[in-house]
């Protein structure tokens, strides 16, 4: 499958975290930032260009495109990719890295072309709240898996069952090869675009975007019960109170909000 890689001018790092929100809601699945330049990635037959015309006129952003065809993506990211820490919770590297953690865990990821390697502010905001979840014995549901990463910190902190689901052939293959490399042996993988029916989950993890979680509640709802943890990421500051009173309808209550420059992470039950 032929992926096309964007290349933007944002006029400044505010508008670069804007874009990258925008572009994951329209379907862009990975992000590379340098000085003065975003490059984007989304599969050629998922790109939208009225969706993508009137994102970037409305911010006002310059971008060239070109098709790339499959390619090891282990060189790129090797040049890009630095060791994440948070605190002294847990740490990801790549393969290529030295292990020199002192943390309490360690997660290995190659990233390739799937989203989540800890650098992204969401997914950040996501470990964070995790150091504070007794996943001992619980069933858990990570939603938008990417390249695994939540899916494996759940099961190194105890969780006695993992269903990580993706509908990206690439975060997919990403994640089953994530999930060797850290050892782990109780994450189921399944290729979906939305919930399991009928099946519910101790904690749920989800670090997506807004539509996408927004057109998922009803299926959150049913898969959560009144002792269900549910952590909701992939949003900005700025859709808090879309968020919230969608989340107020569906019959959940927020716990907490964590935040990281403009980026925020919700922790929310169901009423009871």
């Amino acid at each position: 499958m032929d992926h096309l890689e964007f290349d933007f001018e944002p006029d400044s790092p505010e508008q670069g975290e804007i874009l990258i929100a925008l572009l994951t809601e329209a379907g862009f699945e990975g992000f590379e930032e340098t000085t003065g330049h975003l490059k984007a990635f989304i599969p050629e037959c998922s790109l939208d260009e009225t969706q993508l015309n009137a994102l970037t006129e409305t911010l006002h952003v310059k971008f060239s495109r070109t098709r790339i065809a499959p390619r090891n993506w282990n060189e790129q990211w090797e040049h890009s990719f630095n060791p994440i820490v948070v605190g002294d919770f847990v740490s990801v590297r790549a393969p290529f890295h030295t292990d020199s953690s002192t943390t309490r865990y360690e997660i290995v990821i190659m990233p390739k072309m799937s989203f989540g390697t800890g650098h992204h502010a969401t997914t950040y905001l996501m470990l964070e709240q995790m150091s504070r979840v007794k996943f001992d014995g619980k069933t858990v549901l990570d939603f938008g898996t990417g390249t695994g990463i939540l899916a494996i910190l759940a099961e190194k902190m105890g969780a006695s069952r993992v269903l990580a689901i993706d509908h990206d052939d690439w975060s997919i293959d990403n994640a089953k090869e994530n999930i060797g490399s850290n050892g782990c042996t109780r994450i189921e993988i399944c290729k979906a675009d939305t919930l399991p029916e009928n099946e519910s989950f101790d904690v749920i993890l989800a670090n997506i975007n807004l539509n996408v979680i927004l057109a998922n509640l009803p299926a959150i709802v049913r898969a959560s019960s009144v002792t269900t943890e549910v952590y909701l990421s992939g949003f900005l500051k700025s859709d808090e109170l879309v968020l919230f009173s969608a989340l107020a309808k569906a019959g959940f209550l927020c716990v907490s909000i964590t935040q990281k420059g403009d980026w925020i992470c919700l922790h929310v039950r169901k009423m009871s």
